[in-house]
């Protein structure tokens, strides 16, 4: 899924944006909205989705992202998952907002 896709679907309220880089890289930078959820803990949150919204994973690259997005259709049975292509940097490409600095300040 595309940077605009995505932003589209989040600011119709129609989707859930999951950020799986780890904390350092949330830290640095995140999009808005995004909740965090490292992929090195996927075994720890994948079923507390939801199943009945569109997710949509990202992280630096899509390349993280898209290992989680696979996963979580092959090997757990979600059907409304996609990877957010090009992650954060096509975010940041597309300009589209991204906020900096460690979360919550």
């Amino acid at each position: 899924m595309s940077a605009t896709d995505a932003a589209a679907m989040l600011k119709a309220g129609d989707a859930l944006l999951i950020d799986v880089r780890e904390l350092k890289e949330w830290e640095e930078s995140r999009i808005p909205g995004a909740d965090f959820k490292p992929l090195s803990e996927i075994q720890d949150w994948f079923e507390d989705l939801p199943r009945d919204v569109d997710i949509i994973l990202q992280c630096r690259s899509g390349n993280r992202s898209g290992q989680a997005t696979e996963a979580l259709i092959s090997q757990a049975g979600f059907d409304r998952v996609f990877n957010l292509t090009g992650g954060i940097i096509a975010w940041h490409s597309a300009d589209l907002p991204v906020d900096r600095g460690p979360a919550g300040e």
